[in-house]
């Protein structure tokens, strides 16, 4: 039987009930995994507004010199006080991107109020500073002056970043790196830095730059972790239930077709019995 019978023994009134119910169980397993996926999906977005959503506070209440960089300090909206250090110690930093243009960053060490002077107790005797972007540039021009006086400025903490193989063609002295490597740039700057550094919202001391981007905060995949394992396991079902669909419709369309083939086979002559003659 050709390609075209095979055909027409799945579609015959008889399937029409194990074709809807295979149709019926996929369709629930593809709306339940998507339903448990898309809850996965709310929890890792509820998760990043909530590192997003976290209160201001001044940096010495979230950070202190000496202290490693925590991932509860990552994306941390902090407030500093303090004064920006001289523009010839500011840095153009390469390799960054922003609404679809590439440029750089100006990165400025803010030295924290309270801190300057040589009787401050474990800093150093020009101060301790964080490591601020105050901006984006499209063009790495002339480094800009430094706001003067004693400001607070709105930052979010970042880490600091890993070492990036073009630095290895310049000096953290150059006024364009490539990457924001708190101990390559700690001996070029007058001052005890923090590990690590913060982008500023704050537009009053972007001297007309545009306002760095801020990254979203990074969520683990494991958060929501149990929606994200009802999901995979609703299509698993969803697949199980077509592999059962096509061996179930095998074997039904292999019965009808041997149950055809034998009634279509002719029957051979009826038995005729045997009767031994007698001879009297």
């Amino acid at each position: 039987m050709g390609r075209d019978g095979t055909f027409r023994l799945w579609v015959r009134p008889s399937m029409w009930g194990l074709h809807v119910l295979a149709l019926l169980a996929v369709v629930i397993c593809f709306v339940g995994g998507s339903w448990q996926f898309g809850a996965y999906d709310q929890r890792q977005e509820s998760e990043r507004a909530d590192r997003q959503e976290v209160p201001t506070v001044p940096l010495g209440e979230a950070w202190e010199l000496g202290e490693p960089f925590l991932d509860t300090m990552n994306h941390r909206p902090v407030e500093v006080t303090g004064t920006f250090g001289p523009s010839e110690e500011q840095h153009w930093v390469s390799g960054r991107s922003q609404n679809g243009t590439d440029g750089f960053w100006l990165l400025t060490p803010l030295v924290i109020a309270g801190t300057t002077g040589p009787d401050g107790a474990g800093s150093d005797p020009d101060g301790t500073a964080i490591l601020v972007v105050r901006g984006f540039s499209p063009q790495a021009g002339d480094l800009p002056a430094v706001p003067e006086g004693e400001r607070t400025v709105r930052v979010v903490l970042e880490p600091g970043e890993p070492i990036d193989p073009r630095d290895a063609a310049t000096t953290a002295a150059a006024e364009v790196i490539a990457s924001i490597r708190v101990p390559a740039l700690v001996n070029d700057v007058p001052f005890a830095l923090f590990p690590g550094y913060g982008i500023s919202t704050d537009t009053a001391v972007a001297d007309g730059l545009a306002l760095a981007e801020v990254p979203e905060p990074e969520v683990s995949w494991t958060v929501g972790m149990r929606n994200l394992a009802y999901s995979m396991q609703w299509w698993v079902f969803g697949l199980f239930a077509l592999y059962m669909w096509n061996r179930m419709g095998a074997d039904l369309v292999a019965n009808e077709r041997a149950r055809r083939a034998a009634a279509a086979t002719p029957a051979g002559p009826e038995p005729v019995d045997r009767v031994d003659s007698l001879t009297p």
